[in-house]
């Protein structure tokens, strides 16, 4: 235990704090067990590290990772038992969805040690039904990170502290951007390319993006799913096939076909690849469970991920779709339109360029159409990076 504690303290000497996302806020820290999922990339490690250095008391708190050599030689129970003998209350495991077996331990901490706080993350995949999980579906509260918001970008690359606007004040075109010398497509422009993810500023970003997505379809999936390599590399195959056609459009028969699988497995595959967070589904709307929903289109989840995978091409169009679901999709129910591209709380959405018309909305009750390259909310017309400071 002694090296973990080393690592321990030496990674939380070298966690900044001057920018914490509001996303920590959203969390009910005093759940004795709290679950944190999200895409790599998208802050978690370093959110946790935030909360221990700013809120708790360093020495009763020990954070690891589920993937340490340490574990492959001891069990995260058992690491348990004796930090909780140690009389310590809050144990983090982050990349927990890389230890086997790793629910069953979680439920033991949570029924033998009822005094230790476990706060564990990882990847978006722990959402599947597979993988163990169910014993803990009444013990767990578990939140979905979301990618950077555009208004968080800004905060973090301006050194700005905007405040986030709810739907209902976007709609009138209320939102916290200093205009002045300073104008919002030009930035906007940057967020697209590679501003979704805190290390936007790293060097080589797009090329550590594109990693990171292959680690989570090549490695991440597979092993928690427990998929053998014939159809991990089918799994693969699928998601440079959907990358390459967004918005997609589900035609399961082909699909299948093309990838010489069963058209019953085929929707097992892209859930998986919804639930990693690389795909959002728009679906149409229902009162039933939402995973049963029909899928109208598939889209990647954000317009970094569409870069990183040198999709330069993807028409703007696409790209507008993309950032509007992502955004809203946090706040909201989104489903798809009979009439034009999106629905939300009875409200319909046109998405278009700065020319768009918004012709589909007269069979509307109460429509907007949302456009980019505009700066300003004109009569029904609203700049689409204004959905990016809805979190």
């Amino acid at each position: 235990m002694d090296t973990l504690l080393q690592t321990y303290r030496i990674r939380l000497d070298l966690t900044p704090v001057d920018y914490v996302r509001s996303f920590h806020d959203t969390i009910n820290w005093k759940n004795r067990i709290i679950g944190i999922l999200g895409q790599k990339g998208v802050g978690k490690s370093t959110m946790i590290l935030q909360h221990i250095k700013v809120y708790d008391k360093i020495e009763e708190s020990l954070y690891v990772q589920a993937d340490d050599f340490y574990f492959s030689g001891h069990k995260i129970y058992d690491l348990a038992m004796a930090f909780f003998r140690l009389g310590e209350k809050k144990l983090y495991i982050d990349e927990i969805h890389k230890y086997n077996g790793w629910a069953t331990e979680i439920k033991m901490i949570y029924d033998q040690l009822p005094l230790l706080q476990v706060i564990y993350s990882g990847c978006s995949i722990l959402d599947l039904k597979k993988g163990g999980k169910a014993d803990l579906c009444r013990r767990t509260i578990e939140y979905t990170m979301p990618i950077l918001s555009f208004r968080e970008y800004l905060n973090i690359s301006q050194g700005w502290n905007l405040k986030p606007s709810s739907l209902k004040e976007i709609l009138a075109g209320k939102v916290d951007f200093p205009y002045g010398e300073y104008r919002p497509i030009k930035y906007y422009q940057e967020y697209l390319r590679q501003g979704c993810y805190p290390y936007f500023a790293e060097e080589d970003f797009l090329i550590k993006l594109k990693q990171a997505i292959n680690a989570t379809v090549e490695d991440d999936i597979p092993k928690y799913a427990e998929m053998t390599v014939a159809a991990a590399a089918k799994l693969k195959k699928l998601m440079y096939m959907l990358a390459q056609s967004v918005p997609y459009k589900p035609n399961h028969t082909m699909l299948a076909r093309d990838l010489d699988i069963s058209r019953n497995t085929l929707p097992d595959y892209i859930e998986y690849l919804e639930k990693s967070g690389l795909f959002n589904a728009l679906r149409e709307k229902s009162t039933g469970d939402g995973i049963l929903q029909k899928v109208e289109k598939l889209y990647l989840d954000n317009s970094n991920i569409i870069y990183a995978l040198g999709l330069d091409k993807a028409d703007d169009g696409t790209i507008r779709e993309t950032m509007f679901l992502t955004w809203t999709k946090v706040k909201h129910p989104v489903n798809s339109s009979k009439i034009s591209e999106f629905e939300i709380d009875d409200i319909t959405f046109e998405v278009g360029g700065k020319n768009k018309k918004g012709k589909q909305l007269k069979e509307a009750d109460r429509g907007y159409i949302v456009k980019d390259n505009i700066e300003y909310m004109t009569d029904r017309n609203i700049p689409i990076w204004m959905f990016g400071f809805i979190y």
